[in-house]
């Protein structure tokens, strides 16, 4: 590894922002040596805690996230803020910005916020989401809050990549949990009905409820419900209780190390099936000329993906 490379790497460790900034665009756009960069600095990282924020648009994740920076800065722990937005179809970059939402945050060194565009990625990350978090990490934040971009049944990725899961949800949004449960309310460790001021907040509450009742947990934990009002703070010091709660049960029973070798697992599939297809990229030569050839009928697409397959 060159010089420059060992400077950054020294840079980023001490927490310079500049440096960060600069390592996180050059692994987003994939940049010459961003592999190199991550192998070097992954054997510092493990320490942070990275929590998920999820929930389906509209659910105040940008808001809570904000509020829960706050009171972790007052407990003088250093927070990382990765928002993932959606892609503009114009540019490719993130739409929302949620980095505008959070501006009383810029004069505070103990907090760096990051808006990541999706660039087309299902699951409510953006490809590259996981690596940032691996620099954010190695930079020495004690904590990591990964705001998803908000899509529903289909936003599980998170559930890879964080230590927690708080799954947020409103009152008065179509059939309330039935309108999601079909995937994310699997992954929540801890659930959050934010704008609970509304009505309809208690028959939130009783629906989580009565899910939880029909299946219980591999690991005995039952995600607690966390009420909050996100615009004015309300329940927040309540949702970091509950976030320390489940820390703690992660620590009993080597229980963090088995959540964290079943999060690999899924992680190095999806980093396998993403090397597999850039090499697949680079072979595959004209895809225009082969979809023609299907499109007509000349070939089928079988046969195609099969010969792709067998290049070396």
């Amino acid at each position: 590894m060159d010089a420059n490379h060992s400077a950054l790497i020294s840079a980023i460790r001490s927490g310079d922002t500049r440096s960060l900034a600069r390592a996180i665009s050059g692994v987003e756009n994939r940049s010459p040596g961003w592999s190199d960069l991550l192998k070097a600095v992954f054997p510092y990282t493990g320490k942070a805690r990275v929590i998920g924020m999820t929930g389906a648009p509209g659910a105040g994740k940008s808001t809570l996230v904000d509020q829960l920076a706050r009171l972790y800065r007052k407990q003088d722990r250093t927070v990382a803020i990765v928002a993932v937005d959606p892609t503009s179809p114009y540019t490719g970059g993130a739409i929302l910005g949620d980095r505008i939402r959070m501006q009383d945050h810029f004069s505070d060194a103990g907090i760096y916020i990051r808006s990541m565009a999706t660039r087309g990625s299902l699951g409510g990350l953006a490809r590259t989401t996981a690596d940032v978090t691996t620099l954010l990490d190695a930079s020495g934040r004690d904590l990591i809050l990964i705001e998803t971009v908000g899509v529903g049944q289909d936003e599980v990725d998170i559930v890879r990549l964080a230590d927690i899961t708080v799954v947020i949800l409103v009152p008065g949004m179509g059939d309330d949990v039935q309108t999601i449960k079909a995937g994310i309310m699997e992954i929540a460790d801890i659930f959050v009905i934010n704008k609970s001021d509304r009505e309809g907040a208690e028959r939130v509450e009783r629906e989580i409820r009565a899910l939880q009742a029909l299946a219980t947990r591999q690991d005995g934990w039952t995600p607690p419900i966390v009420k909050t009002v996100a615009s004015d703070g309300t329940g927040v010091a309540e949702l970091a209780h509950a976030i320390a709660g489940y820390e703690e049960f992660l620590q009993k029973e080597n229980r963090a190390l088995r959540k964290s070798v079943e999060n690999w697992q899924e992680r190095l599939v999806q980093m396998l099936r993403d090397a597999m297809l850039e090499k697949a990229r680079v072979h595959l030569g004209d895809i225009n000329a082969l979809a023609a050839e299907i499109a007509e009928h000349k070939r089928d697409p079988y046969t195609v993906v099969e010969e792709i397959a067998k290049l070396p």
